[in-house]
């Protein structure tokens, strides 16, 4: 497909690469702040939004634990496309991105303001690489769905990166790398998805907590990949073998997990924060790195 086609099919607009000299001097060269953690949430139902359980609980603890910032730039798996782009909106809005759900769930929004400002500047600091601007995004349920348990006053400044379907692996950790000094200027960046994400083995009959040997297999592979900052196996994750196949189907739910990863250092520290299996091939594993 032509670039052109493709802008005109997904409306994005206001588009360009970004260079310091353009946008977000003032933000970039300004006063350092405390650094903010990284977190990377596994999401699961949209209907987490607006159900009381253990995992949702585990966000409104989260939430008030954390610093708060003075954004937040959210890496969901529910934004793909060919390019990486950034949302500069002043007020996103919320997208109900599903369908079959309870009337109450699209009833929901989440009116938090952009940070326009902000998402301009992430082009300055990406060397060699161009990031465009799109104002028809908003916020996906793999942001708003969390979010609404995180900071349910939405009174923190939200925007987020699209996961460009055309990189590899190592080119989205290469890229989550460059955004660490985010961290230093009051961002909270979150990457949304699921490590074990398998839509088609769903077995609604399976207690929570449980899964197929496969999914537990894979899901503990990572979670020991990252308690030992071991990112090779993270990003040559098919190495795992089947597990990784029938885990990992298709990589744009495990992809946000390296946006998030990318942030371990040897100073650095990481914590899981909640971890579930759910229908058998759904891992809610959560963790936070400080």
């Amino acid at each position: 497909m032509k670039r052109s086609d493709f802008i005109k099919q997904t409306g994005i607009t206001a588009m360009g690469a970004i260079t310091l000299s353009q946008f977000g001097n003032e933000w970039l060269l300004g006063k350092s702040t405390p650094t903010m953690p990284v977190l990377f949430i596994g999401h699961g139902s949209p209907m987490n939004a607006i159900e009381q359980n253990g995992f949702t609980q585990h966000l409104q603890q989260l939430g008030k634990s954390m610093p708060k910032p003075q954004a937040i730039m959210v890496v969901s798996a529910h934004w793909q496309t060919r390019g990486t782009f950034v949302h500069v909106a002043p007020y996103p809005k919320t997208i109900h991105d599903f369908g079959g759900f309870p009337q109450a769930l699209f009833d929901v929004q989440y009116p938090a303001k952009g940070a326009p400002e902000i998402a301009k500047g992430i082009g300055a600091l990406i060397g060699g690489a161009a990031i465009f601007h799109d104002t028809e995004w908003g916020l996906d349920h793999g942001a708003w769905s969390i979010l609404n348990h995180l900071y349910p006053l939405a009174d923190v400044p939200v925007f987020q990166l699209s996961l460009d379907y055309t990189l590899s692996a190592q080119g989205h950790y290469d890229l989550a790398k460059q955004l660490m000094s985010l961290r230093n200027k009051g961002v909270l960046i979150i990457g949304s998805g699921n490590i074990v994400h398998n839509l088609g083995m769903l077995n609604w009959d399976k207690p929570n907590n449980t899964g197929f040997d496969w999914a537990i297999e894979f899901d503990d592979y990572i979670a020991k990949a990252l308690a030992q900052s071991n990112h090779n196996q993270l990003i040559q994750y098919n190495q795992a073998g089947k597990s990784a196949l029938l885990s990992v189907p298709t990589n744009e739910h495990y992809l946000p997990m390296l946006y998030a990863a990318a942030a371990q250092t040897t100073r650095s520290q990481l914590a899981f924060t909640y971890q579930e299996l759910q229908m058998g091939s759904i891992s809610m594993r959560c963790f936070q790195i400080t």
